[in-house]
């Protein structure tokens, strides 16, 4: 007997780490570079415990054969990914404007390592990045990708045929609105930027002896960082509502 309780408990813990541990391993801040994967390990493994008691009954008696229990972590895994992909994609949105906005301040040559991303972005888009992330644990958004994630075990429960074709749509719909945001949260710079380069361009033409490119270039620096301490107050909010509506969809009311 308790042979046989030991041998559920640990399927059901495996199960839900499946899907959890997933997720960790993509969501914003806890995917972060800075992060040791053993710490990301042990908050999963947490989490997953911690949900053993709460979700255990409900989940899927243990397959009888080894084909079915790799089919059925398969399944978890690619609901944790689909949970991760979302945060990244809505975090892609502040990496678009970012980039946008440094293009238009003559600053994108200066490329940072952007731990969010793992790679080389410019200096305004890894600073948006960063101010995003505090945000998001300072203001506990990050507690809205947590809830929508138990809660997926009551929308996509395990075991339960996944929807390809609306998976497909909705990362798509995502990508158009995150490409979508990023330009509107960059849309004062190119309205300051195109006026900006229009004044520059008469004032070469009126001066032709006007050494457009030492002049204009602090200027247009200058500019646009004023223009950023304005519009970063904006820029955060919108990121914020777009993040807590981006999960709101996956938790129960």
């Amino acid at each position: 007997m308790l042979t046989e309780l030991l041998n559920l408990n640990i399927f059901a813990f495996f199960l839900i780490f499946s899907r959890i541990g997933t997720a960790f391993v993509g969501m914003i801040g806890f995917s972060a570079a800075w992060v040791s994967p053993r710490f990301r390990l042990g908050i999963a493994m947490s989490v997953s415990f911690i949900l053993l008691p709460v979700i255990g009954s409900n989940l899927p008696t243990l397959p009888g054969t080894a084909v079915e229990l790799i089919l059925l972590m398969i399944g978890e895994v690619v609901v944790g990914a689909f949970f991760a992909v979302l945060s990244l994609l809505i975090i892609a949105a502040l990496q678009t404007a970012g980039s946008i906005i440094a293009l238009l301040s003559s600053m994108a040559n200066a490329l940072i390592q952007d731990p969010l991303v793992e790679q080389q972005s410019s200096t305004v888009a890894g600073f948006l990045s960063t101010v995003a992330l505090v945000l998001v644990f300072v203001t506990d958004l990050y507690q809205i990708m947590l809830a929508a994630l138990v809660d997926s075990y009551v929308l996509f429960p395990p075991g339960a045929a996944w929807a390809w074709g609306d998976t497909a749509n909705l990362i798509a719909r995502r990508v158009a609105d995150s490409f979508y945001l990023g330009l509107q949260m960059a849309s004062p710079f190119m309205l300051t930027g195109l006026t900006y380069y229009f004044g520059i361009g008469l004032l070469g033409r009126l001066m032709p002896t006007l050494p457009v490119f030492f002049f204009g270039l602090p200027v247009q620096i200058v500019m646009q960082i004023w223009v950023l301490v304005v519009t970063l107050s904006a820029i955060m909010l919108s990121f914020m509502n777009n993040f807590s509506e981006g999960y709101a969809p996956f938790i129960l009311p």
